[in-house]
């Protein structure tokens, strides 16, 4: 048992990490939500290095996003974002990751010119930084194509989706 243990104890630290990832892939966001939580704020006294608290963070708001708390994922995403283009800039992967997951909070909200916004910017730096054929890449070119088919979609705006989603799958291949 890690009771009684330092907070700052490595050992203790990973199993709650641990105990976090097995509540959300068991489907108890609730309760992972909780032990998130209690991490987050064990880090932040401790004085964590900014990228763990950032880490956290984005743990933090896929969780809200599980539970439907949909605002605060994207409050948080958005903290995430402008962390990691503060720590990284916008040329690093784990600032791309936060652009992506960013993009699919907003898309769940049905904020898609905000979407298309987003992604226009990352999409050319990630294709730089990750490569045309990476999984983040490809997730980006899918949210985009997403974010263009709206109920207001024009012909232009369904085309380039069309297109969009032509060349994503053969890049997948």
């Amino acid at each position: 048992t890690y009771v009684g243990r330092p907070e700052r104890d490595s050992p203790r630290m990973n199993a709650i990490r641990q105990l976090s990832n097995g509540l959300g892939a068991a489907g108890h966001h609730k309760d992972a939500l909780s032990v998130q939580e209690t991490q987050f704020s064990i880090e932040r006294r401790l004085g964590a290095p900014e990228a763990a608290l950032l880490n956290t963070q984005e743990n933090l708001a896929g969780t809200y996003g599980e539970l439907g708390r949909h605002e605060q994922a994207l409050l948080m995403q958005r903290g995430v974002y402008s962390g990691r283009m503060k720590l990284y800039g916008e040329e690093h992967a784990n600032t791309l990751l936060a652009a992506t997951n960013l993009a699919m909070s907003l898309l769940g909200l049905q904020r898609f010119e905000e979407v298309k916004a987003l992604l226009r910017k990352t999409m050319p730096i990630a294709r730089r930084v990750l490569g045309e054929n990476s999984f983040d890449m490809l997730t980006m070119r899918r949210l985009y194509a997403r974010a263009l088919c709206t109920a207001d979609t024009t012909l232009d705006d369904t085309r380039e989706a069309v297109n969009t989603l032509e060349d994503t799958e053969r890049t997948a291949r």
